[in-house]
């Protein structure tokens, strides 16, 4: 083999290797393989949305135990924490000079009867002499002026036996509701007075219990521009009854009735309060809790949505859609605002017959080819009432 035909041969073998080398480059630098990913077909749907709002506790009343006279605390009934019943004994105060009062106030009653008496005796031991004219006239006047004397200092002493009575009767402080007592700063000893600056106690009515809690002010907007028409007195009769979280997580068993939206918006906070009242017969809830109230919220014929099949990007909503094409289209979407927990009820922005996306859509840019995966409404809207 000359010289000339080798580098032939050469060249052609250099030449078969490069273009098996270029068809696995091809091979290895071609197009991905289609991801798939879940979808669902979206179609309208009835369900209660609930909307949870932290909610603190108080009692219908609060009332403030203050005493009436001045003493000591010689005796403290109950314990902190303690229900009571109304007129049940909470403090009794020892004042020896009330006890003075009514002792002079009953012995002043004997002697103005006893004087009564006289100036009764003396009026009908008068009233015959009159008659047989052996006496003037003027002395009958006399005695029956002594006589009704007495009879006006007998009701003075009637009285001040009453009051002396009523002030004794304000040493023993008693529960003016039924309730639970609150804490009690003074112990035996302590003397207190109408003056005192801080109550003996506080003792809270929790027959009914109070929970405020506060929605933001689009929320309260939304509320009165939607539904029947009427005020908001009358919408707020319209709001089915409420439930109750307690702090373990638990339902509360009583419901609830949402009574009075306060006029004021806070200028801070953007916010308006709102008390739901809810019945406490067995006295579980506490004036003080932290309880959730929780709102159902009944949407009819509406686009609802997990909200994992959203993303958040600038102060907006999208949700990925996927046309017939298999290409996938970020859309954005305007939601119910006072929808909360694991779905948004959508009110603009999609439609039924619309395929979602339903996870990892934050990582889909418009235009992406995807495989679909299409759910059942069964398993999406499993948890769903």
């Amino acid at each position: 083999m000359n010289k000339q035909s080798f580098l032939s041969i050469l060249a052609a073998s250099l030449l078969i290797a490069s273009c098996g080398k270029n068809d696995k480059s091809a091979q290895a630098g071609g197009a991905p393989p289609v991801k798939e990913y879940k979808t669902l077909t979206l179609e309208l749907k009835s369900a209660t949305l609930n909307t949870d709002f932290p909610a603190s506790i108080q009692g219908q009343e609060n009332i403030e135990i203050r005493p009436r006279v001045e003493g000591y605390i010689d005796k403290i009934f109950v314990d902190e924490g303690a229900v009571v019943k109304v007129g049940q004994p909470l403090f009794k105060i020892s004042a020896p000079e009330y006890e003075q009062q009514v002792r002079t106030a009953a012995a002043s009653i004997k002697s103005a009867q006893a004087a009564v008496s006289s100036a009764k005796l003396a009026v009908n031991k008068v009233k015959p002499l009159v008659e047989k004219e052996i006496i003037s006239k003027y002395d009958l006047e006399s005695a029956q002026y002594s006589y009704e004397s007495a009879l006006a200092t007998l009701a003075q002493a009637n009285a001040a036996l009453v009051n002396a009575k009523t002030n004794l009767g304000y040493t023993t402080v008693t529960s003016p509701v039924n309730g639970v007592v609150g804490s009690i700063p003074f112990r035996l000893g302590s003397l207190v007075s109408s003056n005192t600056a801080e109550p003996l106690t506080t003792v809270s009515s929790i027959g009914n219990v109070y929970a405020y809690f506060a929605v933001n002010e689009k929320m309260l907007l939304n509320f009165q521009s939607t539904g029947s028409a009427g005020t908001l007195a009358q919408k707020i009769k319209q709001i089915p009854a409420v439930s109750l979280l307690l702090s373990d997580g638990s339902e509360y068993p009583e419901k609830g009735r949402i009574e009075t939206v306060n006029g004021l918006i806070n200028t801070e906070t953007g916010s308006v309060n709102i008390r739901a009242r809810f019945p406490n017969p067995r006295g579980i809830i506490r004036s003080g809790s932290s309880t959730t109230v929780r709102i159902p919220n009944a949407v009819k014929d509406a686009i609802i949505v997990p909200q994992s099949a959203t993303f958040e990007l600038q102060d907006k909503i999208f949700a990925v859609t996927v046309g017939k094409d298999g290409k996938t289209k970020n859309v954005s979407i305007t939601k119910m605002e006072s929808t909360a927990g694991n779905y948004y009820v959508v009110t603009e922005g999609l439609k039924a017959g619309d395929q979602i996306v339903l996870e990892g859509v934050a990582s889909l840019k418009d235009g992406s080819e995807i495989k679909t995966q299409n759910q059942s409404q069964e398993t999406v809207y499993a948890d769903l009432k």
